[in-house]
C-alpha cells in the first residue's frame, strides 16, 4: 500500500507520496533558491522549476547561467546547487526510479539521455511565458493530488509522465537552434568517446584520434561543452556504471570488470570519488529497476 505524508524541511513543507515501508516515491516542495546555495546530493531524480530571476546553476563540475522561467534536471547523486541564486522561489519535484522508471517508459517519454543521463547537454530547458504557465498549472494539479488524504498513484504517475513528456518535447524542439553553433570536430569527439570510453581513458588518446594537441582539445571542449575532456571521460564511465547498478543485477565485481577496472576495489574508489557514495550505497538508495528482470 502506498500513502502520502507531509514533512517539514527547513522553511518549507514537502508533500510526499511514500511506500508502505516509508520510502519517499514522489515529493513536491517549494523553497527559496538561496537555501540551495550549497552542494547537495539526492538519491532521487530531481527537477527544479524556477519561474523568474537570473543566476548560475552548478551540476557536478558544470556551471550554467540562466534566466527564468527555466527547469533544471538532475540524476541521482549529482551534486547540484546555485552558485548565484535568483531572488525567487523554486519548486522541487523529485521521484524515485521505482515509482517511475525512465528507461522502461522510454517509448512514451524519451527523457532518458535527453533530460537525464546526458553528459554533453545542458541539464535545463528555457521556457516561453505560455510554457511556464502550463508547467505551473501542472504542478498545481500535482500538488492538489498529493494533498488528498489518499492520493491516487495512477493520477500522480500520469501527471509526472505528462510533465516529462512536455519537457522532452521542448528540449527536442530547441536542439536545431543549438546545432547552429555546431563544432563538427567536437561532435566527432562525442562519437569517439561513446565508442571507446571502455578502453581509452586518457584525453591525449582522443586528441591523437582527432589530430589535435591535448591542449587544443581541452580548450575546445571547455568552450563547447563547458567541461574538460578528462571530466567527460570520467562522467561517461560513471554514467555507464550507474546504468549497470540500476538496470542490472550484476554484482559490483562483475560491473567493475565489464568497465575494464582491475578490480572492484579500484572501481569503488573511482566511483565514490566522482559521486561521493559507494556503488553499493548508490544501488541501495536508487534501487534496482524492473528493467533488470525484463532483460533476463
Amino acid at each position: 500500500m502506498i500513502n502520502s505524508k507531509f514533512e517539514t524541511m527547513a522553511s518549507f513543507v514537502a508533500k510526499k507520496y511514500s511506500s508502505a515501508s516509508g520510502d519517499c516515491m514522489l515529493s513536491l516542495q517549494e523553497t527559496d533558491a538561496g537555501l540551495l546555495a550549497h552542494p547537495s546530493q539526492h538519491s532521487r531524480y530531481t527537477i527544479l522549476f524556477i519561474k523568474e530571476g537570473k543566476g548560475v546553476f552548478q551540476a557536478d563540475f558544470g556551471s550554467f547561467s540562466f534566466e527564468g522561467p527555466v527547469i533544471f534536471f538532475a540524476t541521482p547523486y549529482q551534486a547540484i546547487h546555485f552558485k548565484e541564486a535568483p531572488l525567487s522561489r523554486v519548486r522541487m519535484l523529485q521521484f524515485h526510479g521505482d515509482f517511475y522508471c525512465i528507461e522502461y517508459h522510454k517509448a512514451e517519454v524519451a527523457c532518458n539521455g535527453l533530460l537525464f543521463n546526458n553528459i554533453f547537454l545542458e541539464p535545463s530547458i528555457a521556457l516561453l511565458p505560455e510554457e511556464s504557465v502550463s508547467f505551473s498549472e501542472l504542478m498545481t494539479q500535482l500538488d492538489a493530488e498529493l494533498s488528498r488524504e489518499e492520493p491516487n498513484e495512477a493520477v500522480l504517475t500520469a501527471y509526472l509522465q505528462l510533465y516529462l513528456a512536455k519537457a522532452s518535447q521542448i528540449k527536442l524542439k530547441s536542439a536545431p537552434a543549438k546545432l547552429q553553433k555546431n563544432d563538427s570536430l567536437l561532435e566527432d569527439f562525442k562519437i569517439a568517446l561513446e565508442t571507446n570510453f571502455l578502453r581509452m581513458r586518457k584525453p591525449a588518446d582522443y586528441a591523437a584520434l582527432l589530430h589535435l594537441s591535448p591542449n587544443a582539445l581541452a580548450k575546445r571542449c571547455s568552450r563547447y561543452f563547458g567541461k574538460s575532456p578528462s571530466r567527460l571521460i570520467q562522467e561517461r564511465i560513471v554514467l555507464e556504471a550507474k546504468k549497470k547498478l540500476h538496470l542490472s543485477r550484476q554484482s559490483i565485481k562483475e560491473i567493475a570488470y565489464s568497465l575494464n577496472f582491475e578490480d572492484e576495489y579500484y572501481f569503488s574508489r573511482f566511483f565514490k570519488k566522482l559521486t561521493k557514495v559507494s556503488p553499493q550505497t548508490f544501488r541501495e538508495k536508487t534501487g534496482i529497476s524492473i528493467m533488470a528482470d525484463l532483460s533476463i
